[in-house]
């Protein structure tokens, strides 16, 4: 006798994928890195992009994030088709509605953690870019580290800066490429359960790239990349009585 799965309730999507490929010129000729991914990330939603290496992840994630340009089909964030933007209208979209964090932290070495982090607001016209930034501070549990360089900073701490540098602007999509790739067992875990308590807490849409299928199997949903091609989208049993919950709590 069939089961039937039952599905969460529809969301809107924040990021949208039609027919995508990404081709790159190489010595050897042409790579095709993305063959053709269709693939919607709801509001609020959490998913694990894994696969092996060079399977097109962290390409994927740089499409969505308007990092690098589609070579074909379409690529829809929050709501703007990429497109058509420029360069500088797609660093706008990312400055007010993405977060980033990559796995080797990109901190500016000469800015202490507060300045790092207050710096997107800085730029995008914030008169309190710096209260707002000690409160992401605090909230990552470096408050008494506001004046400190990434260099006098453990690794655990960088990754927190840049954290709290990726949720300070409030983001509707947060990025986030093996965020735990630099930094020991331990730590990683304390980044991994920070950064899903504030996407949570925040109500925002969290893709990560990774390849700890324990960490994946954390997120609402898996999809699984292999040779450029989307081979699998996994729903999480947790993420679906989660989403009804909410629903049945909305009513």
């Amino acid at each position: 006798m069939a089961v039937t799965v039952p599905q969460p309730p529809k969301r809107q999507p924040i990021v949208r994928l039609t027919d995508v490929h990404l081709d790159m010129a190489s010595d050897a000729g042409m790579v095709n890195i993305l063959r053709g991914i269709t693939l919607e990330i709801a509001s609020g939603e959490i998913a694990a992009v894994v696969g092996p290496s060079g399977a097109g992840k962290s390409s994927l994630m740089m499409v969505a994030g308007g990092l690098e340009r589609a070579t074909a089909g379409t690529v829809e964030v929050v709501g703007r088709d990429l497109g058509p933007l420029d360069d500088d209208a797609r660093a706008r979209l990312r400055r007010d509605h993405i977060g980033i964090v990559f796995q080797g932290f990109h901190l500016i070495p000469t800015m202490t953690a507060l300045e790092n982090v207050a710096l997107p607001l800085e730029f995008a016209g914030r008169s309190d870019a710096f209260e707002a930034a000690q409160g992401a501070l605090e909230r990552v549990g470096l408050g008494h580290r506001l004046v400190h360089y990434p260099a006098q900073l453990s690794g655990g701490e960088q990754q927190r800066v840049a954290v709290a540098r990726a949720f300070v602007g409030r983001p509707a999509l947060l990025l986030a490429d093996e965020p735990t790739g630099n930094l020991d067992g331990a730590t990683g875990k304390q980044v991994m359960d920070l950064l899903f308590e504030l996407a949570r807490a925040e109500r925002a849409t969290l893709i990560l790239i990774t390849h700890d299928m324990a960490l994946a199997e954390r997120s609402d949903r898996i999809l699984r990349i292999a040779d450029g091609l989307m081979v699998g989208d996994e729903r999480m049993p947790h993420a679906i009585g989660r989403a009804r919950t909410a629903a049945d709590a909305a009513q």
